[in-house]
């Protein structure tokens, strides 16, 4: 919705599934980033330049209005194209949250009103983001909110499809950015697509991902600059849909994770609390850990580099003795087919070591495998993972 050109796509986009017979919900995000005039920071910024910080409530009330702004904008340009609309924000769409402000929770969607703007033919304009308590306060979604808004409505609706449209056609096997034969995937699995983006892949938001899963309700990730059809995101990989095909595979996608520091504390002998003592203190002073490896000889975990310091003066007043290893990176080899298969973690060390590569650490799980490695070759180690497993060669269909 930033430029003109983006907001034409976006109504080429409504009349090819209108003159297929569809009837359209469009839930948009705010207009830009920030420095554009209508973007969510850009009003953040002008509270901040002008007065005190918001209370979590009043916030919420100014964030809402980027996407109001942004739902207003499409309808008017729907008037002019003819296109009958009713414009409706979060809460008149009846998504009911909690009251946890900036990050809610959807607990219930009531898509009566919705329902019934679609059966007067009339093309819905939502404002993703946002709803509302059970008493009336407007509520924000946190990130990935309008993702989030358009699954949670799509599985109210019982939806045949949730396009998610993006700046790319479609999920990648790799960051494109730092990946150059990085190749789009035909199809993912939810379970895929979860851990990839909890590992670093921002496509998409898990929350969304999670509540489509519940129902089934297949996600389709596609560009807005494209007719292209992009990823499917399914509970498996279809074999009946047109224009794809089925293709086994081993590894998805590989993500990564910059600015994140490795945090050792030493056991001393027979202290058998030690990790009480360690994720006890980190939770009670906000600090988020992940890649947690414990056993008898003590602690190994990551935070980010922001509060990387925070922690270790944290433990220092425990009386305990950690080793911190800074701007390191987290690599993610995701996969379905990981699981049960021999040789993965072999090839995954035989290609970082190719590259003198250290691994200071990894985990896996049943779809992923993760490898701590130093920030300056989080790169080369991403590029050699991605060639290892020869994820260029990834078939979509065109």
């Amino acid at each position: 919705m930033a430029t003109p050109e983006r907001r034409s796509r976006v109504i080429h986009h409504i009349r090819k599934a209108l003159d297929e017979d569809y009837r359209v919900v469009v839930v948009v995000s705010a207009m830009g980033r920030k420095g554009d005039p209508y973007a969510t920071d850009t009003f953040l910024d002008l509270v901040s330049e002008n007065g005190d910080p918001l209370s979590p409530r009043e916030q919420d009330l100014l964030l809402s209005c980027g996407e109001i702004i942004s739902a207003s904008t499409l309808s008017g340009i729907l008037n002019r194209e003819g296109i009958p609309n009713t414009v409706l924000t979060g809460g008149q769409a009846g998504i009911i949250t909690n009251n946890q402000y900036n990050n809610a929770q959807i607990l219930t969607v009531n898509p009566t009103r919705v329902r019934h703007e679609l059966e007067q033919g009339r093309v819905v304009v939502l404002a993703g983001f946002q709803g509302k308590t059970t008493d009336g306060e407007i509520t924000t979604l946190g990130r990935g909110g309008s993702d989030t808004t358009a699954t949670a409505l799509g599985v109210a609706l019982q939806a045949d499809t949730v396009d998610i449209f993006t700046d790319v056609e479609g999920i990648m096997t790799a960051d494109p950015r730092i990946v150059e034969d990085a190749a789009p995937l035909d199809t993912v699995t939810y379970s895929e697509i979860c851990n990839l983006a909890f590992q670093g892949a921002k496509v998409i938001h898990p929350r969304a991902v999670e509540l489509a899963m519940q129902t089934n309700v297949p996600i389709r990730v596609r560009s807005t600059m494209s007719d292209h059809p992009g990823t499917l995101v399914t509970s498996t990989h279809l074999r009946d849909q047109p224009g794809r095909e089925f293709h086994d595979r081993l590894i998805t996608g590989i993500t990564h994770v910059p600015q994140v520091t490795q945090v050792k504390v030493p056991a001393k002998e027979g202290q058998y609390d030690l990790q009480l003592k360690v994720f006890k203190a980190m939770a009670e002073n906000g600090i988020s850990v992940d890649f947690i490896n414990i056993n008898p000889s003590g602690v190994a975990y990551t935070v980010y580099d922001r509060v990387a310091d925070r922690a270790e003066e944290i433990l220092f007043s425990l009386e305990l003795e950690p080793e911190l290893v800074r701007h390191c990176a987290k690599i993610s080899v995701v996969g379905a087919g990981i699981a049960g298969v021999p040789g993965v973690m072999s090839r995954i060390a035989e290609a970082l070591t190719q590259e003198d590569i250290q691994i200071l650490q990894s985990a896996d799980s049943h779809a992923t495998i993760w490898v701590l490695v130093p920030g300056e070759d989080m790169v080369q180690a991403v590029r050699s993972l991605h060639q290892k497993f020869e994820l260029h060669n990834v078939h979509m269909s065109s």
